[in-house]
């Protein structure tokens, strides 16, 4: 576990440290990093015995992020690939090549915002080594942008309207009480997650706790060992009530609204 951390945190260094110096662009490295990798997860395709997962990307970024990669762009596109390789190798995932990221400029984009499609491309040629074909792909499952955005300048007022119309959502583990983002977040061990739990009961990227129209759902992601909710395994997303006790490995956690 102690190496996993060490591989980790040696890459997080490189993607944001020496490049992130080199501008102040609301859409950082990292970021980046973070956000391909949840494409990754979001897109994976199971088959008999392997998780294929997509293995080209296209971010999109605003005139402004875009002007102040140049110099770097190509060192930063280098370093988020093996950001991903490190990511699907930890996971168990397969590639069917290694991972391609190309950047482009979209107009309607302000600082801050960026976005990501994510395909899964079978490559032309299937040398020595590389994993055979992935199986066929539903069209509506793959290919689509997500849109996101780190700009304090766009971010800060819809966060502070959030704020003034809804409660905050807390995790209550112990003694902490963990803040769950406005727009919800992943829970595990990984870093990339928005709450990190240290139990090696819990998977990397074990459960999602995200808004509805009806309040807040907790739903599994595909864990080793499951989520319970009030003593009960879930199936799918969790309604949840403040007070509800979630199992996750051997971690209990109390559902709170602050």
């Amino acid at each position: 576990m102690n190496l996993l951390k060490s591989v980790e945190t040696t890459i997080a260094s490189l993607v944001e440290g020496a490049f992130g110096r080199v501008f102040r662009s609301e859409v950082r490295p990292m970021e980046l990093a973070r956000k391909l990798a949840r494409e990754m997860d979001a897109h994976r395709t199971v088959s008999v015995s392997r998780v294929y997962v997509p293995n080209e990307y296209s971010v999109w970024l605003s005139p402004e992020d875009r002007a102040r990669y140049e110099g770097v762009e190509h060192e930063v596109i280098e370093e988020l690939s093996a950001y991903l390789l490190e990511h699907a190798r930890r996971e168990d995932l397969i590639l069917a090549s290694t991972p391609v990221i190309v950047f482009h400029t979209d107009e309607q984009l302000t600082l801050g915002e960026f976005g990501i499609q994510a395909q899964l491309v079978r490559p032309e040629d299937q040398s020595e080594g590389v994993h055979p074909p992935p199986p066929p792909l539903e069209q509506e499952e793959h290919g689509k942008t997500m849109i996101y955005s780190t700009s304090a300048r766009v971010g800060g007022p819809v966060e502070e309207a959030h704020a003034r119309r809804a409660p905050r959502v807390l995790l209550a583990v112990g003694g902490r009480r963990l803040l769950v983002p406005p727009g919800g977040g992943t829970v595990g061990r990984s870093r990339d997650c928005e709450i990190v739990l240290d139990d090696v009961g819990i998977s990397r990227r074990h459960a999602e706790v995200r808004p509805s129209r009806g309040g807040w759902t907790i739903e599994d992601l595909g864990s080793t060992n499951g989520v319970i909710v009030n003593g009960r395994e879930i199936r799918g997303a969790q309604a949840l009530q403040p007070g509800d006790r979630v199992e996750l490995g051997s971690t209990e956690i109390v559902f709170e609204l602050g």
